[in-house]
């Protein structure tokens, strides 16, 4: 069982058509997700040429497969972001991120949005501490929040962090709707359109069809930037996957729940087409370093209904996010000697409304307009200490996985992004690459990048 909810609910629609001839355009967008759709729509909007390219069918990434929430409340993230970016920013990333929810309320239809509390809760002493630390930041910040102990779910807990009137969105009818306002507005969106190639300097690419687009700008939206390698970020990110599972249930709960303690858990719940679900998702680790993933599903489908008393889940599916080293997520000019080419990612599994703030950030920047978010989003923000540790971690796993992944796994195809073998995920049977992320379907071909050719079996 490894279906999305999302996905297997989302409206009927008929496909995008492939691009079939050359063409030019103003700005040229990869990646068919909530970010690249939105920036899509915000560009068109402002009367720019958009042309939007999907490798298969648009929302069938990460936004398919997230928990569908659109929140300002990113677990336990405002005193971290005090700490290690001031006061300034750290209101900044709220105010981005609050006009992010606030634009998707003022689009979103009735059974594409609902309003529901987001809470953080704890469930021992030095959970509550980080509780009361996190409360203190949002109080220093300007952020209403309540501590307590508001709580509805049948487990223990010591303490609650609430920001009240938050919203949980169904994301893929959500942005089923924002692309259609995106297709009204002018942009082009091609689904089936795989790229196989750039030339950045002559601001070109090749599709594998053999089509050519040319573009003025580029915005690289395909979750883990497969042009990532020009300003670096191949060495700044790491990929996280984490599990979600679904269960149908009687009432729907008011609040939308994490964990500060592990075991790290979330929990919401869903109402679509008159059915309610119970979602439950956790067990994260870094993508592709685990054979025996389905021992993660088990864990959640045993949890949900020995803890939570519901019947057996109905849908299981897994997601995979990459973040950046200071937690904040790229969104900008991907270089300063590549000022026509803007990246979009790291959003480290808040990405419905960090997908649409990025989005705020880079149309602006394209559209000549001031956004105080973007230095802050900057792909060229990051320090050098911070980027060497992430360099020297990530740089090890790719040497480790040339090296002994080679000779350990020599029945497994090879990555055709960077080399490394690829290991079997028997819970999604997929090809997944610990070295960078990219995913691979049964038959070979690429379900998630940065690799863009399928794998030779």
């Amino acid at each position: 069982m490894t279906s999305s909810l999302w996905l297997q609910t989302g409206y009927s629609r008929e496909p995008s058509p492939p691009l079939g001839n050359d063409i030019e355009c103003d700005v040229c967008i990869i990646g068919g997700g909530l970010s690249g759709i939105a920036n899509a729509y915000f560009l068109a909007k402002a009367g720019k040429n958009v042309v939007l390219l999907e490798k298969d069918s648009i929302l069938q990434g990460a936004t398919g497969h997230s928990t569908g929430k659109l929140t300002v409340q990113h677990d336990f993230v405002y005193s971290n972001l005090l700490k290690k970016f001031g006061k300034e920013n750290a209101r900044t990333y709220y105010n981005v991120n609050k006009a992010a929810v606030d634009f998707g309320r003022s689009i979103a239809q009735a059974d594409e949005l609902l309003m529901a509390d987001s809470i953080l809760f704890s469930q021992t002493k030095q959970g509550t501490d980080m509780l009361r630390r996190e409360m203190e930041a949002y109080q220093e910040l300007g952020i209403p929040g309540d501590f307590g102990k508001n709580f509805e779910l049948p487990i223990p807990v010591e303490a609650t962090l609430t920001i009240r009137g938050e919203t949980q969105i169904h994301p893929v009818r959500f942005g089923q709707r924002l692309a259609q306002l995106a297709i009204e507005a002018g942009a082009r969106i091609y689904e089936h359109s795989d790229v196989l190639g750039m030339d950045l300097d002559k601001r070109y690419l090749v599709l594998m069809s053999r089509v050519e687009v040319r573009f003025n700008e580029l915005i690289l939206c395909t979750h883990y930037p497969v042009e990532a390698i020009k300003g670096l970020q191949i060495m700044k990110l790491l990929v996280d996957r984490s599990y979600i599972v679904a269960a149908e249930a009687a009432m729907p709960l008011q609040g939308q729940y994490i964990s500060v303690d592990s075991p790290k858990r979330s929990v919401r719940t869903a109402q679509i087409d008159g059915k309610t679900y119970f979602l439950l998702s956790g067990e994260g680790h870094q993508a592709g370093t685990e054979k025996e993933t389905q021992v993660h599903y088990d864990r959640l489908y045993q949890e949900i209904q020995d803890v939570y008393q519901l019947s057996a889940p109905t849908h299981g599916w897994s997601a995979q996010d990459p973040q950046t080293p200071d937690i904040i997520p790229y969104a900008g000019v991907i270089s300063s000697s590549m000022p026509h080419i803007y990246l979009c990612t790291g959003f480290r599994k808040w990405g419905l409304s960090n997908s649409l703030a990025s989005a705020h950030i880079i149309s602006d920047q394209i559209l000549g307009q001031s956004n105080k978010a973007a230095a802050l989003y900057s792909p060229d923000r990051t320090g050098f200490g911070s980027f060497l540790v992430q360099a020297l971690k990530t740089s090890g796993l790719v040497l480790k996985e040339f090296a002994g992944g080679h000779l350990t796994r020599i029945g497994n195809p090879i990555c055709t992004h960077m080399g490394c073998r690829t290991r079997w995920n028997e819970g999604d049977e997929t090809w997944d690459c610990p070295c960078h992320g990219s995913r691979f379907r049964k038959d070979g071909s690429v379900l998630e990048g940065p690799a863009m050719k399928p794998l030779d079996l």
